[in-house]
């Protein structure tokens, strides 16, 4: 645990002591049949400092104006699609559709979908993000999980069956209570829990490429799509391949809720399917994965060692469904619907996903970025920099819509009366990380920086804004 940062129970207290998932004060305690996974107690990333500014977030529109958020409705076009294997980007319903991949744990079956690999062959020819900062994954044992495959039965020209080592527990209900000023929670606890050897990179067995395979269900059905006791929080629906026919040109698919976020002051769209922290996979409808805080390293972004690329969460920005300037955590449980449940039926909560009620994160090294080869430096493992927007931005209406991670960097450094770390800590990574392929853009491809680094200064560290 980082020096200064109260334990995870201090903010997520839940009176229900027969949940799925509980915390305590000396650590997380998963309940998995008969067996406890004990991990010690991480970081508080929401800590009382949220509740100091949380609730005096200006709901009006600062100076500047707000970023336009893009298209909105009907289905994005291909040629703004980044995941090539997408089968359909339907922004109506906040999703895309990928393909389904059959898996097995100890003889159950499983369902993955693949985002991204490390090597660009397998990138180009399966429609992968291609993240060659993944190979750094092999520098840790734990990281990455290494699979075997089982044939066809009846030998035919066909997907193998992928033999996961770990999966995540689907059962637990996921629950969110907002807390007097919002955040910290009144109780959170994540629907979806990964065991100890449960990784959502792979590779493998004998090769040496990495590939990015959240699993998204367990079972061969029927799938709960409503309360999702045996799908992740985002699976909107499940679609199997006909028992009959032409199934290789109808395979087995997924249909996943969105995000929205910006990079280099354009509007994207990617998934969320694992965090290294609880509450932090409560708010992103993820699986929490402890030893995703392992991978190399942290507060890193670099290609020598790194597998890490940036994230800018920011936890107290304004807040107001119909407000350009609304941005972060409070944002998305006031005016995203974040306590509820995500599925089709949910028509309320899409809707106001739709129209900018997500926390419009900020991502640093998006795949189209053309300056210094930056589309290279694309991963989609994210290590959180959460920023807390200060009493005096607030009250000045500072706290406005961000989109750009230099603009950030250029901030926390220069102004820290205005924008500070969790609790008023340094600006910085507080080793939370969370997996998020990029899916595609929804106005103009993100190709430069809205701020330049100075020259000479790389642009995978933050030391250019140095005061």
């Amino acid at each position: 645990m980082v020096s200064g940062f109260p334990v995870v129970a201090t903010y997520l207290r839940s009176g229900d002591r027969s949940a799925s998932t509980q915390f305590e004060s000396k650590g997380v305690v998963v309940k998995r049949g008969k067996h406890l996974l004990v991990r010690p107690a991480g970081l508080a990333l929401l800590a009382v400092a949220l509740g100091l500014f949380a609730g005096t977030a200006s709901s009006g529109a600062a100076p500047g104006g707000g970023s336009a958020l893009g298209q909105s409705g009907g289905v994005l076009p291909a040629k703004k699609v980044i995941l090539k294997s997408a089968v359909r980007v339907d922004l109506d319903h906040h999703s895309v559709t990928l393909p389904l991949h059959r898996g097995s744990f100890e003889g159950k079956t499983v369902w993955f979908v693949l985002t991204e690999a490390s090597d660009a062959g397998p990138a180009d020819q399966l429609g992968l993000n291609f993240a060659p900062k993944l190979h750094n994954l092999l520098s840790c044992e734990d990281c990455v999980q290494t699979v075997t495959l089982s044939a066809p039965s009846d030998n035919k020209f066909d997907a193998a069956t992928v033999n996961f080592e770990g999966v995540p527990d689907f059962t637990p209900t996921r629950r969110l209570v907002p807390g007097p000023a919002v955040l910290p929670p009144a109780a959170a606890e994540p629907g979806a829990v990964g065991d100890a050897r449960y990784s959502p990179f792979i590779r493998v067995q004998g090769t040496g490429t990495v590939y990015n395979a959240p699993i998204v269900a367990v079972g061969d059905g029927p799938f709960d799509v409503e309360t999702h006791t045996n799908t992740a929080d985002r699976v909107l629906a499940v679609h199997r391949a006909p028992s009959e026919g032409p199934a290789q040109f109808f395979g087995d698919s997924v249909e996943m809720l969105l995000i929205r976020g910006f990079d280099s002051g354009q509007p994207i769209l990617y998934l969320s399917t694992e965090a290294s922290d609880p509450l932090t996979a409560v708010l992103e409808r993820a699986t929490f994965v402890p030893l995703l805080e392992r991978t190399p390293y942290v507060g890193g972004d670099d290609f020598f060692g790194s597998a890490r690329e940036r994230i800018f969460p920011f936890v107290n920005g304004q807040t107001g469904a119909r407000n350009r300037q609304a941005q972060g955590l409070v944002h998305l449980v006031k005016d995203g619907h974040a306590t509820e449940d995500a599925s089709l039926a949910n028509a309320g909560l899409i809707r106001a996903l739709r129209r900018g009620g997500d926390a419009l994160n900020v991502q640093g090294d998006f795949p189209t970025l053309r300056e210094r080869k930056r589309e290279a430096a694309y991963s989609p493992l994210w290590d959180a920099t959460f920023g807390m927007w200060t009493p005096k931005a607030i009250a000045r209406g500072r706290n406005r819509r961000m989109t750009d991670e230099f603009e950030i960097l250029h901030l926390a450094a220069t102004r820290p009366d205005l924008l500070t770390g969790m609790d008023g800590k340094p600006y910085g990574s507080v080793n939370v990380l969370i997996n998020c392929p990029v899916i595609g853009f929804l106005a103009r491809r993100p190709r430069e920086d809205r701020i330049k680094p100075k020259r000479g200064d790389a642009v995978d560290t933050p030391s250019a804004y140095t005061p």
